[in-house]
């Protein structure tokens, strides 16, 4: 089945009880990594925008600039990584499993020479359907070892996130490697049957512990949509295609617009299930039929 479809009717099978008494008005702010974000919401790694609008990725980026969100970015060339750290964008760059790590080793060091706010890995894109090792538009990907992820992370003084966690397995295994963050993330449904992210999100947690933050990916299309993993066990959610209409009709300005509505219809539910802060956001209310 397309797990893409059953992630979304994983979204709408979870409803919400109404808090009202001793309410007040929300704060929807995130820290992260000593910095300070206006919401929980951010870009996903997308990758290969400028063919929806002229420099597409960096118009998302600046588009999360102008709103105050995260910006993760997908594969591209180091032209286009430079463009995006310019628009003052805090960009976690998400690198492919590429075959030959010096490759990974290099595109770390361009992170860093731009000024990303950290680097991370896109664990899932290693092999095809057909159980062969990948090759994303002629280039040679592998799957990585725990040591070799290891090694990246302990290459670099920026934070590694780990994208594409979806067991409690992999969870442990990135703690275990020391990464700073990870993604739950079926990567749009790269895999048939793949079980929802919200799904096996608390059980995620539960091993995180709170010792790192996670990150929710796919199908996230609302602030309704963001409310219900944070209160499933998420610091932050990435959004994909639900920007990509409005960074083609409008650019940036239009990336800062669907964003900003997404936090407004977080703190709308915020304010009517009784949480004052994204941080306090708990599976209290969450019934689920």
């Amino acid at each position: 089945m397309d797990s893409n479809k059953i992630t979304r009717e994983y979204f709408e099978r979870i409803l919400l009880e109404m808090r009202h008494i001793d309410n007040v008005k929300p704060d929807t702010r995130m820290r992260l990594w000593g910095e300070e974000f206006s919401m929980p919401i951010a870009t996903a790694a997308l990758s290969h925008l400028n063919n929806t609008c002229e420099k597409g990725m960096a118009k998302m980026a600046e588009g999360a600039a102008l709103a105050g969100a995260l910006c993760f970015s997908g594969m591209g060339e180091e032209e286009e990584l430079a463009d995006m750290c310019a628009t003052g964008a805090k960009v976690i760059k998400i690198i492919k499993p590429h075959e030959d790590n010096q490759v990974v080793f290099e595109k770390i060091r361009q992170a860093e020479k731009y000024g990303a706010f950290g680097v991370g890995m896109d664990i899932d894109h290693a092999f095809t359907g057909s159980g062969e090792y990948d090759n994303v538009f002629g280039l040679p990907m592998k799957p990585k070892s725990a040591e070799e992820l290891r090694s990246f992370i302990q290459s670099t003084k920026l934070p590694f996130v780990i994208k594409g966690v979806l067991s409690e397995s992999d969870a442990r295994k990135a703690l275990e490697i020391g990464a700073a963050a990870i993604i739950v993330s079926h990567h749009h449904g790269i895999m048939g049957d793949a079980v929802p992210p919200l799904m096996i999100l608390p059980k995620i947690a539960q091993v995180i512990a709170g010792r790192i933050p996670i990150f929710v990916d796919c199908c996230i299309e609302s602030g309704m949509d963001t409310f219900k993993a944070l209160a499933l066990g998420a610091d932050g959610v990435c959004v994909g295609r639900a920007i990509m209409g409005p960074l083609k009709e409008k650019g940036a300005l239009g990336v800062q617009e669907k964003m900003e509505q997404m936090n407004r219809e977080l703190a709308g539910v915020m304010a009517r299930t009784g949480f004052a802060k994204v941080s306090k956001i708990d599976d209290s209310v969450i019934w689920k039929i």
